[in-house]
């Protein structure tokens, strides 16, 4: 079987995808991605870097594991994931989907609390009297 696998990361997500010859099967922790993602920009999201590097969707099943993180998160992940995996397979898509910004890790991540503040950086209200 060939199957090619890569790892995208964003935020606290972690999504690990699949990709092999198929019918253009796009699933996600078992359910269709039109079920997953509520909304259509983050299918669009998550299915961009076939539309990017130009290559038809109808030929490749995606399965993807996502856990950790919300639905933006992991929609970014598993386009990440799929960029690299892309890339792997047809290396000449490399250059588009850099171009895109795909196959950078966007490294934001939230702030940790600190002690004496009420979240990272806010302090507590100051108080005249």
């Amino acid at each position: 079987m060939d199957q090619t696998v890569n790892v995208g990361r964003r935020k606290t997500s972690v999504a690990r995808v699949f990709v092999r010859p198929g019918t253009g099967k796009f699933i996600i922790n078992g359910k269709e991605l039109s079920t997953y993602f509520g909304t259509e920009i983050l299918r669009q999201k998550a299915a961009s870097p076939f539309l990017i590097s130009g290559l038809n969707a109808g030929e490749y099943d995606v399965i993807c594991n996502v856990n950790g993180g919300g639905i933006t998160g992991q929609a970014d992940s598993i386009r990440m994931g799929l960029s690299r995996v892309l890339q792997e397979r047809q290396p000449e898509t490399r250059a588009s989907l850099k171009k895109a910004g795909f196959l950078t890790r966007d490294s934001r991540m939230v702030e940790r609390k600190k002690f004496g503040k009420r979240k990272a950086r806010r302090s507590t209200q100051f108080s005249k009297r």
